[in-house]
């Protein structure tokens, strides 16, 4: 047993008061003379039996009711755990408040946010008026630095409201050893109220301060059932006006229940798409296919919606993308023009198709192309293998066609500065194609179905292609001899296609065969580069911007189509891209553009992180045997029970207080004198 006030222990001498009184009664009988003597000898003796007992008893409630009554001036408690809080000293009381999209679930005293506000500030209640409070949520605000009175805590834990950012317990209570590092001494008190998603439960768990006592409070949703979109992709990267567009959006279930025909809905630039139903079953995805036709070329923004009455802020998900009118590609020859790529590009109005000399190659425009195909260029200089490759790094795709007018070493310096395969000296053997590779998406949806013997393209010459064990490669066209006919190198955000003869009839029929047009028309079609659909806020720090010219003087703005927000972000110049750095001003999810002054550059699409919709929380007992498989002596999990919270946090953060049973007590002693007094009269 503990003492609050140990200093009112020195009352018990008060003890000796009574007990004086009692054994020096300095009152005297009168001596009454009586003839029956025997008579008044007997009655004598009775009286003074009872008045001994009496006083006996009187004066044992009176000791008693002093010693009550110093006790309960004293305060005794029992303390339940090591290191508690001092009532004596200075407390530093840091509460954290779980402000994620979960805690907009239904408790039974309303959202589980407005929960945790009322358990924080009741959490203060406990405290002297002269301790220093601390609040933090997971938005790190800089408001919330320092530590201040208990009158301004509560003001701040009003304030606090719904956020999109998500933190883990490690970087909570790191969080809070920093400040507790940099404030002043006294008795360290760590409070976390949340409802504890397993997702939070990652990271470095080490203990750095072991005087901070941490305290987990754990709460819990009436309804822990939703249904949320996770994610969503196009069948193919390129988006031309009229073309097909299939979208895919998985939709995830988190709860235990089945959900039949529920509609989802799709809108592009405000304008209904496309509407569609599902089924999904208890725990498990659904994948909703979005057909529709693009219509006009530009930026589209768009937005998939689902109804779900729990956990709303996950039932909506944006994409941004472009619809371009042509691809560009442009074709480098060594001396004349190909007929054959002059016949699939340049009469088809879906690509924009231009030849040049390899004399005549200006180099500054290529960041405006998307696909580059060099057609037996003969000489190969240093300026061009640097801007090939800075192309490709960019996310260009660079396709290449040997010269039979020059040997195969002309192309070695472009090769290792590519770090894809070189070619060997002439193969004059016939052979043919013996192997289409399937999985790749250059030939996926091509053919419903191969025949056993298929007539493939029949190899007369080629310069056979040296893949290095430094390059990385997939071969898209085998050859029945062995080795590779055509291979992709990956490049960083590019590709480069190597061809292993040029397009003559003279090497193979190639140029002539079924397989030539989806070949070449699928690389065009996939050289477009792959930009991100979406952005997840509080994730995706960088955000890159291709093919984009700006001058020095142009001032870049991210505007929110739907409420009109605006700022500037921080960016940097990398060749033809631009990279962005929001550094955590974009807070709400929603279509956003790009903008510059005098033209509107890119669309961006901000979605709020997904972990906060799956409902997978973390039971009292479950974060108990956590805490002891970490070996952290100085968490404790404070459930919740029938008695009112704040005389649990009394008992967890002072100990079981005695007092009201001393006062109790001495009453209860008070009572018992008097009573035996009114009996003696």
């Amino acid at each position: 047993m503990n003492f609050v006030n140990p200093g009112f222990l020195y009352g018990l001498f008060a003890v000796s008061i009574p007990i004086i009184i009692h054994l020096f009664n300095f009152r005297r009988f009168k001596k009454i003379y009586f003839t029956n003597v025997s008579f008044i000898r007997e009655l004598k003796l009775q009286t003074q039996k009872q008045s001994r007992l009496r006083h006996l008893l009187i004066l044992l409630f009176r000791i008693l009711a002093i010693i009550a009554i110093v006790m309960a001036f004293a305060q005794p408690y029992f303390p339940v755990a090591k290191n508690l809080i001092s009532p004596e000293q200075k407390n530093l009381v840091s509460i954290y408040i779980d402000n994620s999209f979960s805690m907009e679930a239904t408790s039974e005293k309303g959202t589980l946010l407005e929960e945790a506000r009322d358990k924080a500030k009741e959490i203060a209640s406990v405290y002297k008026s002269s301790d220093m409070f601390r609040l933090i949520t997971n938005d790190f605000e800089g408001k919330h630095q320092r530590f201040v009175s208990r009158d301004e805590f509560i003001n701040l834990v009003n304030d606090v409201k719904i956020s999109p950012v998500t933190k883990t317990v490690p970087e909570i209570i790191a969080r809070q050893n920093a400040a507790f590092n940099r404030s002043q001494s006294g008795v360290k008190s760590l409070y976390s109220i949340s409802d504890f998603q397993k997702n939070i439960f990652q990271g470095d768990f080490t203990e750095s301060d072991t005087i901070l006592n941490v305290f987990l409070i754990p709460l819990k949703a009436l309804n822990r059932d939703n249904l949320y979109i996770d994610s969503c992709w196009f069948d193919s990267p390129v988006h031309q006006p009229g073309q097909l567009t299939v979208l895919k959006v998985r939709i995830m279930n988190s709860s235990d229940n089945s959900y039949e025909r529920l509609p989802v809905n799709l809108k592009i630039n405000n304008q209904q798409k496309a509407l569609a139903s599902f089924d999904v079953k208890p725990n498990k995805s659904a994948e909703v296919t979005l057909p529709y036709t693009e219509t006009e070329p530009g930026i589209d923004n768009g937005i998939i919606e689902i109804n779900d009455n729990v956990i709303t802020f996950d039932d909506q998900f944006f994409l941004s993308y472009k619809v371009v009118k042509q691809t560009p590609i442009l074709c480098i020859n060594g001396t004349t023009e190909n007929m054959y790529l002059n016949s699939l590009f340049g009469k088809d109005s879906t690509f924009l198709f231009t030849n040049i000399n390899e004399g005549n190659i200006d180099y500054s425009g290529f960041n405006s192309w998307q696909l580059i195909v060099l057609n037996e260029v003969n000489t190969i200089s240093t300026g061009l293998t640097q801007e090939l490759v800075k192309f490709t790094r960019n996310g260009g795709s660079l396709a290449i066609f040997p010269s039979s007018r020059v040997s195969p070493a002309v192309y070695d310096p472009l090769c290792d500065a590519l770090r894809i395969g070189s070619f060997e000296s002439p193969d004059t053997t016939n052979t043919r194609i013996s192997f289409i590779n399937l999985q790749h998406p250059i030939y996926a949806n091509v053919f419903d179905e191969i025949p056993r013997n298929i007539d493939l393209p029949v190899v007369f010459k080629c310069y056979p292609i040296i893949t290095h064990v430094r390059s990385q490669h997939e071969s898209l066209l085998d050859l029945q001899r062995g080795g590779s006919f055509l291979s992709v190198f990956p490049l960083e955000k590019g590709k480069v296609y190597l061809f292993a003869c040029p397009l003559q009839t003279s090497y193979s029929n190639f140029p002539k065969h079924a397989i030539f047009v989806p070949t070449l028309y699928k690389i065009a079609i996939s050289s477009a580069i792959e930009e991100k659909l979406y952005i997840t806020i509080g994730h995706d720090e960088v955000i890159t911007v291709n093919n984009i010219n700006i001058s020095n003087d142009d001032v870049l703005h991210v505007k929110d189509l739907n409420s009109g927000f605006d700022f500037i972000p921080e960016h940097r110049r990398m060749n033809s891209s631009v990279e962005l750095f929001p550094q955590g001003q974009v807070s709400r999810a929603g279509n956003y553009v790009l903008t510059g002054e005098s033209a509107t550059f890119k669309g961006i699409a901000f979605n709020y992180d997904r972990d906060e919709s799956e409902m997978d929380f973390m039971t009292p007992d479950e974060i108990n045997e956590f805490i002891a498989s970490k070996g952290m002596k100085n968490v404790h999990v404070i459930e919740s029970s029938g008695k009112p919270f704040t005389e649990t946090l009394m008992e967890l953060s002072q100990g079981i207080r005695l007092w009201r049973w001393f006062v109790l007590l001495a009453l209860m002693f008070l009572l018992a004198e008097v009573i035996l007094l009114r009996l003696r009269k």
